[in-house]
C-alpha cells in the first residue's frame, strides 16, 4: 500500500531534534506561552519575511482573529472563494459577517480576481483569498483592487507554507496572512496549531490581545477575546521542523513535476497547472475526472491511496443551507464532483512515485470513455 501521506516519516527523519524539543518543554515546566512560542514566532516571521507572527490555537481561529483585527464586524460582507475548505467561510460567519462566494479563475482552483471585482458592494469590508492546494492565489491583482477600494485583504495560507509569488514568499503581502499547522500541512505540529503573520503592528497587537481572552495584562480584559494560544510543545516541534521545510517542499515540487511529465498525455485526467508567476509547494496534487469514483476504486485496489478535497461544495453543506440554489456556483459544484488527490508527501520515494504513475496509466487504459 502506498500511503496518501506518511506523517510518521517526518518524525523518523527528525526524531532527535523533535524529541529534544519536546523534552525541553516538559523539563521547563512552562506549558502556556513562554520562550518556545516566542522563538518559533520570531523564526517563522523571519522565514516568511513578515514583521510579526502571532501563534494561536488553530487555522480557523487564525482567520477569525485576523478578520476581526482588520475591522470586520457583524453584518459586513466578506468575499471568499466558492471552492475551499469550509473553515474559510466559518471564520467569516463566526464574526456575524456574511460570506460572499466568488468562483475560481478559469483553469484554476483559486479565486478569480475579476470575479472579486464584480462581487464588491458598498457592504464589502474585506476579501479572503485562499492559496489552495499550495498554489498562490493572484494576490498582486487582488491587493491592488482592495487598496483602490479601501478594503482589507486576508490571505488564508493554511496549505501554502513556502509558496512564492514572483520569487517572494507569501506571508507579508496583504493586511494579514493566516496559517494552519494541522499535522498534515507542509509544516505540521503534533496537534492543532495556527498563526497569523502581518507587517501591521496594530493588527498584530489586536490579535495578541484577542487570542488571550482580550487581555494584555492578566485579569484586565480590554475586549471580548477568546482562548486560542499556540502550545509550547507544538511551537517547539514546529521550530525543529522549520529548517527542513525548504527541502521537503522541493521534494514535493520534484514529485509534481514527474507526475506532470508522465501523465500529461492522459485525456481522461485533468492535471493541475502552475502559473508562471507562482511557485506552488504542492500541499496536494489534485487531478480532475468525471469518473472520479471509478478512478479511486481502481487505484485503491492497486494499493494506491487517494483522497477527495473537497467532496461537497461549501454552499451545499447543511451549515450553509441558506445559499443552496439561491447562489449558483457551478464551478465549485463541478470541482466538488470531480477532484481527487494523488500521493505527494515529501517522504514518498522514487519507487513509490513510479508505482503511482504506472498504476494511474494502467487505470487510464482500463476505463471506458465517458459518453
Amino acid at each position: 500500500m502506498i500511503p496518501f501521506l506518511d506523517l510518521g516519516a517526518a518524525y523518523a527523519e527528525l526524531k532527535g531534534p523533535i524529541d529534544a524539543a519536546v523534552a525541553r518543554v516538559l523539563s521547563s515546566g512552562y506549558f502556556i506561552g513562554g520562550e518556545e512560542v516566542e522563538r518559533f514566532e520570531q523564526d517563522y516571521a523571519r522565514w516568511v519575511s513578515a514583521d510579526h507572527c502571532i501563534g494561536c490555537g488553530n487555522g480557523l481561529d487564525a482567520i477569525s482573529l485576523a478578520l476581526e483585527a482588520v475591522g470586520v464586524q457583524a453584518g459586513d460582507e466578506v468575499i471568499v472563494p466558492s471552492h475551499t475548505f469550509i473553515a474559510t467561510w466559518l471564520a467569516v460567519s463566526k464574526l456575524g459577517a456574511i460570506p460572499v462566494p466568488v468562483e475560481p479563475a478559469p483553469g484554476s482552483f483559486n479565486i478569480d480576481a475579476e470575479g472579486v471585482a464584480r462581487a464588491i458592494t458598498p457592504a464589502t469590508r474585506a476579501v479572503v483569498v485562499v492559496h489552495l492546494y499550495g498554489h498562490p492565489a493572484p494576490v498582486d491583482e487582488i491587493l491592488a483592487l482592495t487598496r483602490a477600494r479601501g478594503l482589507k485583504l486576508v490571505e488564508d495560507a493554511a496549505q501554502a507554507h513556502g509558496a512564492t509569488i514572483h520569487g517572494r514568499r507569501i506571508g507579508g503581502c496583504g493586511d494579514a496572512t493566516t496559517w494552519s499547522f494541522y499535522p498534515a500541512k507542509n509544516l505540521g505540529a503534533v496537534g492543532d496549531g495556527g498563526a497569523v503573520t502581518t507587517n501591521d503592528a496594530e493588527v498584530a497587537q489586536a490579535i495578541r490581545t484577542r487570542r488571550n481572552y482580550g487581555s494584555q495584562i492578566k485579569y484586565y480584559n480590554e475586549v471580548k477575546g477568546i482562548n486560542s494560544r499556540l502550545d509550547p510543545i507544538h511551537a517547539a516541534v514546529l521550530a525543529a521542523k522549520l529548517p527542513s521545510l525548504d527541502a521537503w517542499n522541493a521534494r514535493r515540487q520534484r514529485i509534481a513535476a514527474r507526475y506532470n511529465e508522465a501523465l500529461a498525455d492522459l485525456p481522461s485526467l485533468t492535471l493541475p497547472i502552475q502559473q508562471p508567476w507562482a511557485r506552488s509547494v504542492w500541499h496536494l496534487y489534485v487531478v480532475r475526472s468525471p469518473q472520479r469514483e471509478a478512478w479511486m476504486k481502481a487505484l485503491a485496489e492497486a494499493g494506491v491511496q487517494t483522497q477527495i478535497h473537497y467532496p461537497v461544495a461549501v454552499h451545499r453543506q447543511a451549515a450553509y443551507a441558506e445559499y443552496g440554489d439561491r447562489v449558483p456556483l457551478p464551478v465549485a459544484e463541478q470541482l466538488a464532483a470531480e477532484v481527487f488527490s494523488l500521493p505527494i508527501g515529501p517522504h514518498l520515494n522514487d519507487d513509490q512515485v513510479e508505482t503511482v504513475i504506472a498504476q494511474v496509466r494502467r487505470v487510464a487504459r482500463s476505463l471506458k470513455p465517458v459518453g
